[in-house]
């Protein structure tokens, strides 16, 4: 979506371009960071503006972690990004949101260490204990980088954190970037997927590629998710809030994943649009606000 501080104006610009929800970033940027700190009052702010817009709040996406990481080596970065994580799950039940998603990034900017991974296992326990009293599920994406970069090493996380509020929330630009079998990874993850990233990626290059002309294996993909009955959200993860036309890119973007997921059979409804007859779960299209 285009760059705006106004909240109307951005859920209004989603409406616009077709979609039903917006997920909300806290990023690496203080900015985001920052929105961890809003008063009550900003909060409400955030959430009549949803509402008068028609726009549902889909997730939150914490990719802080990014630069503060659970797995580091050292106890005041552990500390923050633990503190951080407890952050967002309130942030999130302040909002009525009722997903969060962790990146699966240990200590990205650190040189790699053997024991990142058990640390970052002991704060996702922890930030699930505190899930589960607000009532808010956390989601594992596999990332790029080293780290956890596919479904099958997100899954024996949630298996050692052992948590039913500690699921996944994959991206399948990501496992199609990392040379992966984007197929074989969402077999991996049945049963424990409770949304998805859909972007559009190159070797070497996990952002900025144009929907429609990357690698991955929509038709493949969208299939396997047939296969399994899967329902959930769809976000469209892009990043053109720079260019003058990002409005039409979003559209556009969104058009392309519809087509694709119709082909496949998969159903698509919006919030607004559930019958109480119906009975097939909701399949809905979404856009954060750049990450």
């Amino acid at each position: 979506m285009p760059r705006t501080n106004d909240w109307d104006a951005l859920f209004g610009n989603a409406r616009e371009a077709g979609y039903t929800f917006v997920d909300l970033s806290v990023d690496e940027s203080p900015e985001r960071i920052d929105r961890l700190a809003w008063e009550p009052a900003e909060r409400r702010r955030v959430v009549e503006a949803a509402h008068r817009q028609e726009m549902a709040l889909g997730a939150l996406c914490l990719s802080a972690h990014r630069a503060i990481g659970p797995g580091s080596a050292h106890r005041h970065v552990r500390r923050r990004a633990l503190a951080i994580l407890l952050e967002a799950i309130d942030l999130c039940a302040d909002l009525g949101v009722s997903l969060l998603q962790v990146a699966g990034y240990y200590a990205y900017y650190e040189p790699a260490d053997p024991g990142a991974r058990q640390r970052y296992v002991d704060v996702l326990r922890a930030g699930a204990d505190h899930a589960a009293r607000r009532g808010v599920l956390l989601g594992i994406e596999n990332v790029d980088g080293t780290d956890i970069t596919s479904i099958g090493a997100a899954s024996r996380v949630c298996d050692d954190v052992g948590s039913a509020y500690l699921g996944l929330y994959p991206d399948v630009g990501n496992l199609a970037e990392q040379g992966l079998d984007v197929v074989e990874q969402l077999r991996a993850g049945h049963g424990r997927m409770f949304a998805l990233h859909v972007k559009d990626t190159l070797p070497g290059h996990p952002r900025f590629v144009p929907m429609g002309n990357g690698i991955v294996p929509w038709e493949a993909a969208f299939a396997e998710l047939a296969r399994q009955e899967w329902s959930g959200r769809v976000l469209v993860e892009m990043w053109n809030d720079s260019e003058p036309d990002a409005l039409e890119i979003s559209s556009r973007a969104r058009e392309f994943i519809v087509s694709r997921l119709t082909d496949a059979g998969i159903p698509l409804i919006s919030p607004w649009d559930v019958d109480e007859t119906l009975r097939f779960p909701a399949q809905l299209i979404a856009l954060g606000d750049r990450e």
